[in-house]
């Protein structure tokens, strides 16, 4: 059993912590500057030119297939990519992406869409959660009504993130009420702004926000429909699924981070004559910090192999999920207190970060859904305890 990376790995890892280094770094304190004054970090032109440097790096559509530009990497490079990113708070990402459902969609679907997203000159969003219907997605209302070649679109989705950019929406809407969303009774379409829905920005804790988006009478033609009729929730459920590695993989980046300002400055405050890193307090945060960090890295480099391996990823990726999640809660929560009033200021990250990973804790399957599937994983049978190695 080898726990190393190979060298490929270890290559670009390398190459995508020296870009993060010198290239997006530099630009921390101008984005907290910029959101102490209710500013975007990042305004969409600046993210641009970012992509287009990490492009001549070579990095350009992760999980993108090669036919259409990208790299088509595996789940793992993507995790070890992922949690670099997490090295830094300045919202960047790299280009070249598409929503991984966008990949169904017809010929003609992916010269409109597929391809102007890659090539970053269309920004999408994908739009399933309800202001009824968030773990419960099966529960979704807005309905979608065939009106002879369109379907008309009535109701509302919230907590959409980049739904106040975004120039269309994947929406999944209910077309046949009595076979229910699970059942074939919900579709996915591809609903350009322009055709008449709006977004209303919701303020939260973190930083930007999500939107509500408003559905009034949204004519849709029938060519726009993403895969079948009545596919809606099963391409619903493979989006939702793609976040249960890169979350926490993200995570492990922000805790690696954290952890190591803790270590910087229990190394050099002083208090009472000595050097808070004597204090058995400190060292013990410092000391579970780490363990909890390395546990979440192995379950979420786990969960991403067993991707690659082409195994059933739901149970691993549900166990890294609610781990990760919860690892980078604690850890930035230790990390504050070790910086005493300084972590609670917005002139470090450390608050940033405190109320950027609450989140994770929520979107794309909640601490109690993960929980549940690991649960009636074992319960039912579907899974032993221990995994491939039982």
């Amino acid at each position: 059993m080898d726990f190393a990376l190979s060298d490929e790995e270890r290559a670009v890892r390398d190459t995508v912590r020296a870009f993060v280094t010198r290239e997006v770094q530099p630009l921390e304190q101008e984005v907290l500057r910029r959101e102490r004054a209710h500013q975007p970090g990042l305004d969409r032109s600046e993210l641009r030119e970012l992509q287009l440097k990490a492009k001549k790096f070579g990095f350009w559509g992760l999980a993108t297939p090669e036919e259409y530009g990208g790299m088509d990497l595996p789940a793992v490079l993507q995790s070890l990519i992922w949690t670099e990113l997490g090295r830094t708070f300045v919202p960047f990402r790299f280009g070249g992406e598409a929503d991984n459902i966008l990949f169904h969609a017809s010929e003609a679907q992916k010269r409109e869409f597929l391809v102007p997203t890659i090539e970053g000159e269309r920004i999408s969003c994908f739009a399933i959660t309800e202001p009824g219907a968030g773990s419960d997605a099966a529960n979704i209302k807005l309905r979608a009504r065939r009106d002879g070649d369109d379907w008309v679109l009535d109701g509302e989705k919230t907590f959409i993130t980049n739904g106040n950019d975004a120039d269309f929406a994947i929406v999944v809407a209910v077309t046949d009420p009595e076979k229910g969303a699970r059942n074939g009774g919900a579709t996915a379409f591809l609903v350009d702004r322009a055709m008449g829905w709006r977004s209303e920005f919701i303020q939260t804790m973190g930083e930007g926000g999500p939107a509500s988006l408003i559905f009034d009478g949204v004519r849709v033609p029938h060519r726009n429909i993403l895969g079948e009729i009545g596919q809606g929730f099963t391409l619903g459920m493979e989006w939702i699924g793609k976040g249960r590695y890169t979350i926490p993989s993200h995570a492990i980046g922000i805790a690696e981070r954290a952890l190591q300002m803790a270590i910087d400055h229990a190394n050099t405050r002083e208090t009472f004559g000595a050097k808070i890193g004597t204090n058995q307090a400190i060292q013990w945060m410092i000391a579970d910090s780490e363990t909890e960090l390395e546990a979440a890295r192995w379950l979420v480099l786990k969960s991403a192999w067993t991707v690659d391996q082409g195994l059933d990823p739901r149970h691993a990726s549900s166990m890294g999920k609610l781990y990760g999640a919860g690892m980078v809660n604690r850890v930035v929560d230790r990390v504050l207190q070790i910086h005493g009033g300084m972590g609670y200021t917005r002139e470090l990250p450390i608050e940033r970060w405190y109320r950027q990973v609450r989140l994770y804790r929520i979107f794309e399957g909640t601490d109690e859904m993960q929980r549940l599937i690991i649960s009636r994983d074992l319960l039912r049978g579907y899974t032993k305890i221990g995994g491939h190695l039982a």
